[in-house]
């Protein structure tokens, strides 16, 4: 049995919805990152930066730190989402977003939604760049169904997240067209719309 520690943000979204998609049994830990519950020390212990999400693999008493390497583990274990023959570009992707796409929009988050008015420059930044990321995964989607190739991939499951957070972003999701097409294929995945209300407190995915 898999444990997920996490909060309901786009990291730990990935998680849950890897774990609906390969129909695993799992315990989610709610971890109060508002309350800096992410500080304990019982958490640092398996997660060394007090961030979420987390996961403890039960059944062989492993844990697993950084949402990256939690879908490649859980790709690996499932033998889903994660072709061998496809690893080198699904990796390529993945790691454009845990290094790209994850931190930069978070940026844009924070200037742009939660402390507008602060920083002209920084939002003026962090806006342009997220508008260019959506340029770029518009540009991508134009040639492959979806990031890593034909195939739906750990990949897709790391991106969706933060661009399902698309109304915060004030870029307008419903002007790239290839990007709305990948995004409404993946929002209507049973496992997708589960995973996406992981707290259970009725989220519905945001339209276009």
């Amino acid at each position: 049995m898999i444990e997920l520690f996490t909060a309901d943000t786009p990291n730990g979204k990935k998680i849950s919805i890897m774990l609906e998609e390969i129909g695993y049994k799992y315990k989610l830990t709610k971890i109060d990152i508002y309350n800096d519950e992410q500080f304990k020390p019982e958490f640092k212990k398996i997660s060394p930066f007090s961030k979420i999400p987390v996961i403890i693999d039960h059944d062989n008493n492993e844990s697993v730190f950084e949402s990256g390497a939690i879908l490649i583990y859980l790709g690996e274990k499932s033998n889903k989402f994660y072709d061998q023959k496809e690893r080198l570009t699904i990796n390529q992707w993945l790691m454009a977003q845990m290094g790209l796409i994850g931190p930069l929009i978070g940026q844009h988050h924070q200037f742009h939604h939660f402390n507008p008015g602060k920083s002209k420059f920084g939002e003026d930044r962090y806006f342009k760049i997220a508008k260019k990321l959506y340029e770029d995964l518009d540009e991508k989607l134009k040639v492959s169904k979806f990031l890593a190739g034909e195939n739906y991939t750990i990949a897709d499951i790391a991106t969706w997240p933060w661009i399902a957070r698309h109304e915060w972003h004030d870029i307008g999701l419903k002007n790239y067209k290839n990007l709305t097409r990948w995004y409404l294929e993946i929002a209507s995945r049973s496992a997708v719309i589960k995973g996406y209300d992981l707290m259970n407190n009725g989220s519905v995915i945001p339209k276009p």
